[in-house]
């Protein structure tokens, strides 16, 4: 094929490699950003298994939306010929940075295998179960961050294309069930894992063979060797995690990832262990009072010589008493004074305070009083010039309309994924629901955040034109937010069951159609295109997380530090 050439909407500019698929760097000419096209061969779609299972992986790979793995835009076909389209990774596979050194040290290698893993467990809460984990189909990227890739042999309680008596995944990852031909569990890539962290450690396979015979048979009968760990300086903790992962009992293995996560987790952010209570300190009984020894034999002591003691255990009984009360003044005098300071010092910049307590969230007999902790939220939607900077720090490809000349716009066409990225970046997170109703309507339940009158005029709604995000200050929430009422609907981060009329809205508008078993997430606020009783601040939409559209946006939250 000459390059470039044209591919339905995506060019295709260099040619990347491939077997049964040819892989190419391609534009998408629509939304005018790099991407990576993976394009079944005319033999492999002459053959139906390979046709079946190539589209298989697309409809598979397409559902997943998670921060570690490979992210599918599209898939369809072109020409006669089945197509997959992802992002396009810059970096370099985990083989290759095994192989050039560039996984870093042991710690560095520690947070890739704890991304991986998180990836791992993400696709098996999808009730999938990858079959093929090895250092090639992990990406890590110039910022460090882990991608899985290669769903082509996944498989999926659903789907059932492997012939009997033959395996799949990379011989030197395969558990003994898998040679075997057992059926597959989670327990065959929790063991695959765990060769390829003992590979990421130390540079080499726990396992070789002349033949594929010697190679089954060392997987079946010979114990991992982990002196190799040991010299490496890998923690005990992530030692015994390996060893227990290629266990040739599958029972004997972590059951999840979860499991996993936790041991990796706990090494790289060990929690701190809890100070020892202080000592009880109780009043001085008379009988733990010191007495001087007398210095010769005297009669015993008269009635008024035990008041004097009794007096004496009462004076010291005051003092301690008092002592307290001044201790637990002191101390609420530093919490006030802390207090103080946090309101002093005010809300980080661009960003206003919603204080703790309880307020109502909901509408109707829905109705109810919750209550949150202090925290703060961003008082405008987050703008395309901001979204610009992180998509230049992220090395990542311009969103549609990032590179017009309003800059204190909100950003739009961005998925829940990529809003969540950027607040990862500044430190932030999306807000829950409830912390979005709050700062939008405040404490008394009022319907919308100006009050009960659903009022126009106060807000970017009824077809008028996208407005900056720091306009409509008459619309501002109690708290001093911009724009919580139309403008753009808000990201929350709650993952939501769609209704079937939403499944059927969005298949007209998805490529490919969308499914109840893909993330869906709610937003909230309404739009500059929707009537203003959509901008309530109780009401919200379902979307599928991958959606994108000019009129969804969202801001952000951060939860108060703790003095």
């Amino acid at each position: 094929m000459q390059l470039p050439a044209q591919f339905g909407k995506y060019q295709l500019d260099q040619f990347l490699g491939g077997g049964m698929s040819h892989v190419f760097k391609a534009r998408d000419t629509v939304l005018n950003r790099v991407v990576c096209v993976k394009i079944l061969t005319p033999e492999g779609a002459a053959d139906p298994e390979t046709r079946a299972r190539f589209l298989a992986e697309a409809k598979m790979s397409a559902s997943l939306m998670h921060d570690n793995v490979i992210r599918i835009f599209d898939y369809g076909e072109e020409q006669g010929k089945p197509y997959i389209v992802m992002e396009f990774l810059t970096g370099a596979d985990l083989r290759t940075a095994i192989k050039d050194g560039s996984s870093g040290d042991v710690r560095t290698q520690i947070g890739i295998a704890l991304q991986g893993a998180k990836a791992l467990e993400y696709v098996h809460q999808q009730k999938l179960i990858h079959r093929d984990i090895k250092p090639d189909n992990l990406h890590v990227d110039p910022q460090g961050r882990v991608r899985l890739m290669d769903f082509g042999i996944a498989k999926s309680q659903d789907l059932h294309l492997t012939k009997t008596g033959f395996q799949v995944g990379t011989p030197y990852y395969m558990s003994p069930e898998q040679i075997m031909g057992d059926p597959a569990t989670e327990r065959v890539d929790i063991y695959a894992y765990g060769v390829l962290m003992y590979e990421l450690f130390t540079g080499v396979r726990p396992v070789s063979g002349d033949t594929i015979e010697r190679l089954f048979y060392q997987i079946l009968n010979e114990p991992l060797k982990l002196d190799a760990l040991h010299e490496r300086g890998v923690p005990e903790a992530v030692i015994n995690l390996v060893g227990r992962m290629t266990a040739k009992n599958p029972m004997e293995r972590p059951g999840t990832f979860t499991d996993v996560i936790a041991v990796l987790d706990e090494v790289l952010h060990p929690k701190a262990a809890p100070p020892p209570p202080p000592p009880v300190q109780r009043p001085p009984s008379s009988s733990s009072i010191p007495v001087q020894e007398p210095l010769s034999q005297e009669p015993a002591a008269s009635p008024v010589s035990g008041k004097r003691v009794t007096v004496v255990v009462l004076l010291i009984a005051a003092l301690i008493s008092v002592g307290f009360i001044a201790i637990v003044l002191f101390k609420k005098d530093l919490i006030y004074k802390a207090v103080d300071r946090n309101r002093r010092m005010g809300p980080p910049p661009g960003m206003a305070l919603v204080e703790a307590g309880a307020f109502v969230a909901g509408s109707g007999t829905n109705n109810a009083s919750h209550e949150l902790p202090t925290f703060f939220v961003d008082r405008t939607e987050v703008t395309r010039g901001d979204f610009v900077k992180f998509c230049r720090a992220k090395n990542i490809p311009l969103l549609k309309d990032l590179d017009d000349t309003r800059p204190n716009y909100p950003v739009t066409y961005v998925s829940v994924l990529q809003a969540k990225d950027y607040c990862s970046w500044v430190e932030k997170r999306l807000p829950t629901p409830l912390e979005w109703e709050k700062a939008a309507r405040g404490k008394d339940g009022r319907i919308y955040p100006w009050g009960n009158d659903p009022d126009p005029s106060k807000a970017v709604v009824d077809n008028k034109p996208l407005a900056p995000a720091d306009s409509m200050a008459s619309g501002a929430s109690p708290f001093g937010a911009l724009n919580m009422a139309g403008n753009v609907w808000e990201w929350v981060d709650e993952q939501r069951t769609p209704s079937e009329g939403a499944i059927q809205a969005f298949s007209t508008i998805l490529n490919p159609p969308p499914t109840a078993n893909e993330p869906w997430y709610a937003a909230k606020g309404g739009a500059f295109d929707r009537p203003v009783q959509d901008a309530a601040s109780a009401e919200f939409i379902t979307l599928p997380a991958r959606f994108t559209a000019p009129n969804v946006g969202f801001r952000c939250v951060v939860s108060q530090p703790k003095n």
